[in-house]
């Protein structure tokens, strides 16, 4: 079996708050990072058929699979049903009785339901990217895989793992089967450690862990405050987010993968396991809303300890355990059905984008007004940045978009104009003190600005940058953060759906058509943007379209084809399911002040 033809929606991620794993509906595992989630992957066929590496558990013969996660969990349950039984499997990445475990540990229950079901399975260690060479070495406790520093054991339930040799040469693999009869239980477990000793767990504790880690999950979901339309979707969407929040520093992934194509041709293939400040400011916005206090806290203070060691700039993104990352690694791989290229980085690294400083006050202002309270230090770096956005707006900047060619774009000076206003705010709580009265009159120049120069009277919209007719679905952002929530907006939204609008479904910016597929944050952006302006009944409309393009677990990639409604680039998308959650929230308050 291949990875090659596998579509994005057939997969479902399970993780523990360091890394995660991606499942297919063959019960195979064809992404996994290990230790970490910006690792080397052991486990990448998704982007490497030949050397990628891959964990697979199936039936033997023609079978049929549902699946859905357990309920209110990252936990994966799949259901086979062949010619003469029925059998589930329970997937997770287990935590441990305080937290995430020491090590990583994929357990996989095996349950007969009815009859019998033969199950074949095999661990196959990959190259990571071709950066290493795997080799499997016998020891008193069995076979273990090796891959540079990374440790793998293998640990089953009543039967054992086999060492596979071809042709004579050393084992490559680790594989076994046995036959699941009605009410009977069987464990296969992988368990992973990187430059240390590798502890293998008795299978009855890990099958107790398996039911901790539910535990574990429904806990957390009881905490989740959410009650509205479309809950199923928001909570789901919540807890696909919480797998892309790295544990051990709080950081936020924008997804759990690097290299998935934006489009059949190429090219556009980047590295998204780093944390945009972007993405970090919409996900405090929807966890203060949801109630959730630590993960908005740990996130914050991550944050804003990051930037002060990596300052006196502030860059786009960091790497999850803080740092700035540089450089592109391009891999020697074929990538996702072939599409490269493969690579570890993302060249946004060292862009000028104004938005970012939008971003980060409107991160800081949610968290005081959820009734927090800023340090000393960050009130001072605040300040910095209030006066830095002051200086810096008038410059041309990259865009919300990463572009290569710098242009005066209409949206890095709204985010502007929103930095500034939120300085203000927050100088007037007394937790920033600054220059408060510089910044509301920079504001008031920003606006007069956009005013005169961003608005295209015969386009009757707000355009990409002065001078340009295109469109740029970016600003529709700035409904929500109160710069335009009028006729302007509106007509502006008419504007877009006009020309970059595929039903519900939206493309990002003019042009853009021949080189990607709809991006699915922009849709919901869209859905939030018409209930601020009062259409209402339209925002419900392409809310409802568009749940409904999730896949069978209610997972979203960062882009669809409008035409088959297939997902295309990295997987589980942070910014898309913070879309539809805060687009969500934004229909439930607007409905319910009016």
């Amino acid at each position: 079996m291949t990875a090659a033809g596998e579509d994005l929606r057939s997969y479902a991620p399970i993780g523990d708050g360091r890394t995660v794993a991606l499942i297919g509906l063959r019960g195979q595992v064809d992404w996994l990072p290990i230790p970490d989630l910006g690792s080397m992957p052991v486990f990448a066929r998704l982007l490497d058929d030949d050397s990628g590496g891959c964990i697979e558990l199936e039936p033997v013969g023609e079978y049929t699979v549902t699946r859905r996660y357990v309920s209110g969990t990252n936990v994966l349950r799949t259901t086979f049903t062949t010619e003469h039984g029925r059998a589930t499997i329970t997937d997770a990445l287990v935590t441990g009785i305080a937290g995430r475990l020491p090590w990583a540990e994929l357990a996989r229950r095996i349950d007969g339901v009815s009859g019998s079901v033969e199950f074949t399975w095999r661990v196959r260690p990959g190259t990571a990217l071709g950066t290493a060479s795997p080799w499997i070495e016998d020891s008193t406790r069995g076979p273990i895989i090796r891959s540079g520093a990374t440790t793998i054991a293998v640990v089953g339930d009543e039967y054992g793992p086999e060492a596979v040799e071809v042709d004579g040469a050393m084992p490559t693999e680790l594989s076994g089967r046995f036959t699941t009869t009605e009410n009977s239980r069987h464990l296969l477990i992988i368990v992973a450690t990187h430059g240390e000793p590798i502890h293998l767990p008795v299978p009855a504790n890990v099958d107790v862990g398996i039911d901790r880690t539910i535990d574990n999950w429904r806990a957390w979901s009881r905490a989740f405050s959410y009650e509205g339309p479309w809950a199923d979707q928001v909570q789901r969407s919540a807890l696909a987010l919480k797998l892309l929040i790295f544990s051990p520093t709080g950081a936020i992934a924008a997804a759990a993968t690097t290299s998935l194509p934006e489009n059949p041709r190429g090219a556009k293939n980047w590295d998204y396991r780093f944390a945009w400040v972007r993405d970090l400011a919409y996900t405090a916005h929807a966890l203060v809303r949801f109630g959730l206090r630590e993960e908005t806290h740990a996130a914050v203070s991550w944050l804003l300890r990051t930037i002060r060691e990596n300052g006196p700039e502030l860059h786009i993104f960091y790497g999850l355990e803080g740092g700035v990352p540089d450089g592109v690694v391009e891999h020697d791989v074929a990538g996702w059905r072939g599409i490269g290229p493969v690579v570890s980085g993302n060249p946004a690294q060292g862009q000028l984008q104004l938005g970012v400083y939008g971003d980060l006050f409107a991160i800081c202002r949610t968290y005081v007004d959820a009734g927090n309270v800023l340090d000393v230090e960050t009130g001072r770096l605040l300040a910095e940045v209030a006066d830095r956005t002051c200086d810096l707006w008038r410059n041309r900047d990259a865009g919300m978009w990463e572009l290569p060619q710098e242009e005066h774009y209409v949206s890095s000076k709204m985010g502007c104009w929103q930095a500034l206003g939120d300085a203000v705010h927050l100088a007037e709580l007394g937790q920033v003190a600054g220059s408060a009265d510089r910044w509301r009159t920079e504001q008031t120049r920003i606006r007069e600005w956009i005013d005169e120069h961003g608005w295209n009277e015969e386009r009757g919209a707000y355009v990409m940058f002065p001078g340009s007719d295109d469109l740029d679905a970016s600003v529709l952002l700035h409904a929500m953060s109160g710069f335009d929530r009028g006729d302007r907006m509106s007509s502006t939204i008419d504007a877009l759906t006009a020309e970059l609008g595929e039903g519900a479904l939206l493309y990002r910016y003019s042009g853009v058509q021949q080189e990607e597929y709809t991006f699915v944050a922009c849709a919901f952006w869209r859905a939030s943007a018409l209930a601020c302006v009062g259409r209402h009944d339209e925002a419900i409309a392409a809310m409802d379209e568009l749940v409904g393009m999730t896949n069978d677990v209610g997972i979203l990639a960062e882009m669809i084809d409008p035409a088959d409604g297939a997902h295309w680039g990295n997987l589980p998308q942070a910014l898309s399911h913070l879309a539809l959650i805060n687009a969500a929230l934004t229909l439930k308050e607007l409905t319910e002040q009016d």
